[in-house]
């Protein structure tokens, strides 16, 4: 039986993440596919593998994914009815044959892109509300091409000490992640999906992923939202602007950040 939305969202509070739930059809599927491809050949894999960031604000059918029924559904269910997209961006693992082929024999990994142990909220810091980070599958996720980890309930903890990345190839733009002695990595779970699923985490639930020992591309849309209560919290060591914000649900009372409006394609 399918869970309710009261039931999703339920599960999402406690444990700080929800996966495998439905989002595009095979048509959508097909539409955002063959929209990636072009970026792909526009931009080259290298550029499009992490720094096609916030083109919503450029590409008709990008936004379109960023307020798609089932994606707003469940995230005005977790965040309430009114909601900022705050971000997006495709992030790719592409095969890297000779290296995942080297650390599939348990040689070195060195410089095979993957995302060490973090939270969003480090980067983003917000009050006021949560942050919902959304990964819409582009292709199948599972544990040979990289697929996103969690710690279920980790979320709870309030926000963890991040230092420095000591190893090359880590994905994340400030290069930083939690010491594995404050987690309980035993207990993380692997969030595979199909191709038009989608997975769901809180901006405090600890999430990583290994690099891409496959074969095969694993690409996703990352899409972030904030109910519109929440506002930055300023930090000077990570100054922060807010160019790609949009309202897609409600109405924002607050104004804490701009409504950017998109020159769509």
């Amino acid at each position: 039986m399918t869970p309710s939305l009261t039931e999703l969202c339920a599960t999402y509070c406690n444990r700080g993440f929800l996966t495998g739930v439905p989002a595009l059809d095979p048509e959508e599927l097909e539409r955002a596919t063959e929209g990636f491809s072009r970026l792909e050949r526009d931009f080259g894999l290298e550029y499009a593998q992490y720094s096609l960031h916030n083109v919503h604000l450029k590409y008709r059918w990008v936004m379109s994914l960023t307020t798609h029924p089932k994606v707003l559904e469940l995230i005005k269910g977790i965040l309430g009815p009114n909601v900022i997209l705050l971000d997006s961006r495709f992030i790719c693992k592409y095969p890297n044959q000779q290296k995942s082929h080297e650390a599939a024999c348990g040689q070195h990994n060195h410089g095979l892109p993957f995302v060490a142990w973090h939270q969003d909220i480090r980067y983003w810091g917000f009050e006021g509300g949560s942050v919902a980070s959304v990964w819409l599958a582009m292709d199948d996720v599972d544990r040979e091409n990289g697929v996103l980890q969690v710690i279920p309930g980790s979320h709870h903890q309030g926000l963890l000490p991040h230092i420095t990345s000591p190893n090359p190839g880590n994905m994340l733009t400030a290069n930083q992640e939690i010491q594995e002695h404050l987690l309980n990595t035993s207990e993380a779970v692997e969030c595979p999906l199909q191709a038009g699923q989608m997975s769901v985490h809180d901006g405090l639930t600890v999430h990583g992923s290994e690099p891409n020992l496959s074969t095969r591309r694993r690409c996703g849309f990352v899409i972030r939202y904030v109910p519109t209560s929440a506002y930055p919290v300023k930090d000077p060591d990570r100054p922060r602007t807010f160019n790609a914000t949009v309202l897609v649900s409600g109405v924002d009372e607050y104004h804490h950040f701009p409504n950017n409006a998109p020159n769509l394609q």
